[in-house]
This record gives C-alpha cells, structure tokens and sequence, in this order.
C-alpha cells in the first residue's frame, strides 16, 4: 500500500467518527430488555456482553444494529444456552434463523409477534429502538410521531471524534472527494456531526438507514456509488468492522479499487478487535482516524 495511490477518502460513521458505545450499543441491550420483558415477561438487564456484540459485528452480517437487536432477542428467548455465534457468518439474521430451525425451536409465534423487518419500520423492534436511541423530540421530527419514552435520546451520548482540523488536514490531499458510506441515515448523522458534515461531501454520501435493505453492507453498491460521484478510481475506506471490509474487497472485485483502513481503538475490546483486523490481514490497522495524516503523508500546517 501506498499512501500517494488514493485519490478519495469515504468513511464509515460508527466506532469511526463517532463512538457510540454509549449510544447504539447501549440501545441495543435497553430495546433487548424492553421487549423480552413485553413480549415473554422476562427481566434482564444487560442480555449482550460486550464480547457477544463483537461477535455479532465480526460475522460480516450484523452492520444494522436492528438487526442484532432482533438477532439477541431470538437468541435469547430460544436458545440462551446454545453457542450460536460461533460460527455465523454474512447472512446475519438469516443464518440465526435457519440455525435455531435446524434444532427445532420453534421461533415461528416469536417471529410473528415481533414482525421484524417491516417495510415501514413501525414493527415493536424498529419502534422501540428509535425512541430510544433517538429520544422524544428528535423521535418526532423524524418519523411524525410521538414516543412512548419520556427520557432523553442515546443518541446524545454519541462520543464525536472527528473534528474540523482533521478534515481540513485531509483536503490537502484529496480536495472535495471526501465522502461517508454509513448505516445511519442523514437524520441521526447530521443531528450528532452538526456543521463537521458540511465539510464532508454529502452529495456524494450514502446514509443506508434512508435507503432499502437490499443496499446495506456489506452490498458494496453504496460505496461504488459514492466512488462513482466522486470520480475516484482508488478510494481508502475507513471502517471499523467486518462488513466494512466485506464491502471494500467486493467493491474491489467488481473492478472498483477500494482499500480497507481498519480502526479498532473506539469500543470496549480495542485488542480484540485488531486481532480480528490483523488475523484477516487488513492492509492498514489504526487505533483512530487521527492517525491518518502521518499515515498519508499529509504535511500539516
């Protein structure tokens, strides 16, 4: 690799821009908790350990945090004992689907109850989650309805760790052809990135919440659409999980030169998550995205 063959730079948001450990994460387990008690009566305070979100966000399957919501809710109810991550792989959902049928537990009265994913999103599961995650107000200005929870959004406990400087740092090199491919949707990003998204090009950014299921990572169609707005022939892209690696190396294969930046230092397992990295020989490891000026070369100010 070398640092003066990229012409683009695109990032992903989450555990990249942003440290949402105490947002997403934590939203993850309070919807998990919320339903099992709605749906089964049962009381659980933290149903997925730090190490069990690692797994799932390590398959190549589980970039939306829904979907690991509904996956941890599956897992939990009908096979709490069972050591189902081990072994699953990109299809995410599907696979905890087909296993649990495979051992005959019976999830088909658990599926029908919770209705997960519904096209409009308005399923116990999505609707849970984003009053959570987002909180009352910002809950209502985006989806026109009130929420059912009175507390505040975890959303506002979104960690920023890009900043202007780093940004301006990077159009030294790469001008406007910095872009972000994301799960979130414009809403939830632009709500927590404020005036720091301006800087970015939004035009040529992909906000996977906003659009249909069948683009989400690791589909490498968003980040060859963001490439293709931005005109690069050779793009670095800066994740932090499987699927994001997933998306630059079929990117990469359908003739799109895509190389895979992986940062594991936000988060509650940092060393597992290089390990990870490194085991799948990721050609550029970084703890954090402020590295990537001496890491490019960049001569700062």
């Amino acid at each position: 690799m070398k640092a003066d063959e990229f012409d683009s730079i695109i990032f992903d948001c989450d555990g990249v821009l942003i440290d949402v450990t105490k947002s997403y994460d934590v939203t993850i387990n309070k919807t998990i908790s919320y339903v099992l008690k709605e749906i089964a009566d049962i009381t659980v305070d933290t149903p997925l350990t730090n190490e069990m979100l690692l797994k799932f966000k390590s398959t190549g399957g589980f970039n939306d945090e829904i979907d690991i919501t509904y996956s941890g809710i599956l897992c939990f109810i009908a096979a709490k004992k069972l050591n189902i991550l081990n072994n699953a792989d990109d299809t995410g959902i599907a696979y905890i689907e087909d296993f649990l049928n495979k051992i005959d537990v019976d999830i088909a009265d658990i599926k029908s109850r919770l209705g997960y994913p519904s096209t409009d999103k308005n399923d116990l599961i999505h609707a849970t989650f984003d009053q959570l995650f987002f909180g009352p107000e910002l809950y209502n200005k985006i989806f026109q309805k009130k929420s059912n929870f009175s507390e505040k959004g975890f959303i506002e406990n979104d960690n920023v760790i890009v900043n202007s400087e780093l940004i301006e740092a990077l159009k030294k090199k790469f001008n406007d052809k910095i872009a972000i491919v994301t799960g979130r949707g414009f809403n939830a990003i632009s709500s927590s990135l404020k005036e720091i998204l301006n800087q970015f090009n939004v035009e040529n950014s992909v906000f996977l919440e906003d659009e249909s299921r069948d683009l989400a990572k690791p589909n490498p169609q968003s980040l060859i659409r963001a490439m293709n707005g931005l005109d690069s022939k050779n793009c670095l892209y800066v994740g932090d999980s499987m699927e994001d690696m997933i998306l630059a190396q079929k990117a990469s294969e359908l003739g799109f030169q895509a190389t895979f930046c992986g940062i594991y230092g936000s988060g509650k397992l940092p060393e597992m998550k290089k390990k990870l990295f490194t085991k799948h020989n990721v050609p550029l490891i970084l703890e954090t995205i402020n590295q990537l000026p001496d890491i490019l070369m960049i001569k700062k100010a």
